[in-house]
């Protein structure tokens, strides 16, 4: 079974729960930048959380479907129609086959995942299907979709006659609510070398340069009231470094292992899929964060999602 890609959408690369056990050897995670999205796809469509998805960015691809197959999408609001009908997110959607999927602009958010029955089914490498684009390698070749593609997928399980929405669907608030104020809660960094209420005291907005290495900030220059040589140290995703020009930048899934500006911060994992949804010009504000509290939200989030699997294990079990 496989899917034919018509169009590639601006960046669409196939990512799973990232590659762990690596980066003492300098090799990074990549992965799914918003996790939580990247699970309840899955959960969704009955795939293990973790399993291999589409991460669109911005705007999507174009998809033919030689099977019949169900399917899920998650994070970004994305204008999505299946033959000209329109696909809502958050639920699963059963597509016929012969179906051509049109993931469009992301009216909301910057990140749309989209979750298959079954998964896509392309090697692992060093134990992850994910795309790791800085290092070429992972995915399909190490690089994004282009048009003419096959991305293999597993057996389906859809019968699907004709195309079908589910009455119901998750609600993402509060760990996604593009209609809210991002607040990004944040621990103390290592290298204390600016006030301390500095980082927290206006809003930033998110640069156009930036990536799924990192989000590029933009705001009043943060001024170190010391400065040190610059030695390369570990950082991993959510690290909050600060170049010489003071505009911090906040590190995603394809962050490097080592870098050597200050890590003023960390950004705890439960705010990472707010930061994985910004886009360029969007705005955030930082607050501090105890590591009790880091362990608690992230423990509520967990249970989340753990809430959400039985609740769609419930619906399964009813039809």
């Amino acid at each position: 079974m496989s899917v034919r890609v018509l169009a590639p959408g601006l960046l669409t690369t196939l990512q799973d729960g990232g590659r762990q056990g690596w980066r003492h050897l300098g090799v990074g995670g990549a992965g799914a930048l918003d996790a939580y999205s990247h699970a309840v796809a899955n959960l969704l469509v009955g795939n293990a959380e973790d399993a291999p998805v589409l991460e669109a960015t911005l705007a999507g691809p174009r998809l033919a479907f030689e099977h019949a197959t169900r399917i899920a999408l998650c994070g970004a609001d994305i204008d999505a129609s299946a033959d000209g009908i329109a696909v809502p997110g958050w639920r699963p959607v059963e597509l016929p086959a012969g179906t051509t999927l049109a993931l469009g602009a992301c009216r909301a958010g910057a990140r749309a995942v989209l979750a298959v029955a079954g998964g896509f089914t392309v090697p692992a490498v060093l134990g992850s299907a994910s795309t790791d684009l800085r290092g070429g390698f992972g995915g399909l070749g190490g690089r994004p979709l282009v048009a003419g593609d096959t991305l293999p997928m597993a057996a389906a399980n859809g019968t699907a006659a004709a195309f079908a929405v589910a009455p119901w669907w998750i609600d993402p608030a509060p760990d996604l609510d593009f209609k809210a104020p991002v607040r990004v809660r944040v621990l103390p960094g290592r290298d204390a070398l600016v006030p301390g209420d500095a980082l927290f005291r206006e809003a930033w907005r998110v640069a156009a340069a930036s990536d799924r290495q990192g989000l590029r900030l933009e705001g009043a220059p943060l001024s170190p009231h010391a400065r040190r040589e610059a030695v390369s140290e570990p950082v991993v995703p959510g690290t909050i470094q600060l170049p010489p020009d003071g505009s911090p930048i906040v590190l995603l899934a394809d962050a490097q292992t080592h870098g050597g500006y200050p890590r003023i911060g960390h950004a705890i994992r439960a705010d990472r899929p707010r930061l994985a949804q910004l886009r360029p010009g969007d705005t955030l504000h930082f607050v501090p964060c105890t590591a009790s509290e880091a362990r608690r939200l992230a423990c509520e989030q967990r249970q989340r999602l753990a809430r959400i699997a039985h609740a769609i294990e419930h619906r399964r079990a009813l039809r």
